[in-house]
């Protein structure tokens, strides 16, 4: 029997999502900048899917950009607003935590020219809002904090950060990665009053290939791409409307206060009975996030331990599944020593999972433990 406990890495697309799909690649299948009926009728979806989005984002549907995915929403966000205010600034203040789409954005834009400071986390993964403001001054054009960690489930208050930025200097952009927050916790882009917010669909059971991207009303960025009018030329391009309609239909069926409360359950559960096995340390906070779960097992490399739960058809992650086997720098930040770091597991729950995938997880984590030989 399957155990999948990657969901930070992707989830499985919920039936309504791809019923959508396919409903529209064989209906709808107009694109929705054709002025004819069947374009009108492709537009009509596109607009249905995005004011579905935008209201769970708490934000007004002509804010909302689709984009390909969160890493396209990040680039976007993280280069054009600073090629949009360079000529006021060029510093970035960035948390040192951030996924490799934010991370790697500012390194190249450092290689333009630009200057960066990478705000650390205390130990629980947070980042303090004081540390990123007392690091703002009057050449910084871009602030990036992510919403929530997706390696430690440490969840940030960005409002505090946008307060505390905003008392330092009003006019600097702040960009905040809500990826492995949104359907999970509440993601309100107004309310935090950020000027720019990215999510992302096959994190909450839509599918692959498509995100977007929030601009507060005001605020101007400068696109990665050109030759279109779509999206108000942010992402030119035909829309991928089987992909986006999915994402609308994924929002749709949102129950956040009641999957919240079940996977917190199913995350005291999985951490009294993997602190009993003897080896087992968890490193996510008391606070983090219930969906994610970070672990180490001590003496056993990540890889080792998640290709032994593989053979028993339990699914982790050694960590981000972009960085594909790379040292983590989340764990490094928080001062996780390099063994525990090379031994660690992230496992991630969704509203589907069980207390049964977690007794099979302990199940043969234990087993491994006694079983594998060290080789780090």
């Amino acid at each position: 029997m399957e155990h999948y406990l990657d969901n930070s890495a992707t989830t499985v697309v919920s039936q309504k999502a791809a019923e959508k799909a396919f409903e529209v690649m064989l209906k709808c299948y107009g694109n929705p900048s054709s002025l004819h009926a069947k374009g009108l009728e492709a537009e009509k979806e596109l607009e249905l899917a995005r004011n579905l989005i935008a209201r769970a984002i708490g934000c007004e549907s002509d804010r909302l950009f689709f984009t390909s995915g969160g890493t396209e929403a990040n680039n976007t966000a993280v280069f054009g607003a600073c090629q949009a205010l360079k000529k006021r600034g060029n510093k970035i203040v960035v948390s040192a935590v951030e996924h490799s789409s934010v991370l790697e954005a500012v390194k190249e834009l450092e290689n333009r020219g630009f200057s960066a400071e990478y705000i650390a986390p205390e130990k629980d993964g947070i980042i303090p809002p004081q540390k990123v403001a007392d690091a703002v001054d009057d050449s910084t054009v871009l602030v990036s904090v992510m919403t929530t960690n997706n390696e430690l489930g440490a969840v940030n208050d960005i409002s505090a950060v946008v307060k505390a930025v905003r008392k330092k200097k009003s006019s600097v952009i702040i960009h905040t990665d809500a990826v492995q927050a949104f359907g999970k916790i509440p993601v309100k882009a107004k309310k935090s009053d950020v000027d720019l917010l990215t999510v992302s669909a096959h994190k909450i059971h839509g599918p692959k290939g498509v995100g977007a991207l929030y601009i507060k009303k005001g605020v101007r960025i400068v696109p990665l791409h050109f030759g279109g009018e779509q999206e108000k030329k942010i992402r030119p391009g035909t829309e991928a409307l089987p992909l986006i309609c999915a994402f609308g239909e994924a929002v749709g069926e949102f129950n956040i206060d009641e999957n919240y409360q079940k996977v917190k359950e199913l995350n005291l559960y999985a951490r009294k009975k993997l602190s009993a096995i003897g080896g087992v340390v968890i490193n996510s906070g008391d606070n983090a996030l219930p969906y994610i779960l970070n672990i180490s097992v001590r003496g056993i490399r990540s890889e080792t331990m998640l290709h032994y739960l593989e053979q028993n058809e339990i699914y982790v992650s050694s960590g981000s599944a972009c960085a594909k086997g790379k040292p983590s720098h989340v764990l490094s930040a928080v001062g996780i020593n390099r063994d525990l770091a090379d031994s660690a597991l992230r496992i991630s729950f969704s509203k589907f999972n069980n207390k049964g995938d977690i007794d099979a997880l302990a199940e043969f984590i234990e087993k491994g433990c006694k079983s594998l030989v060290k080789k780090i």
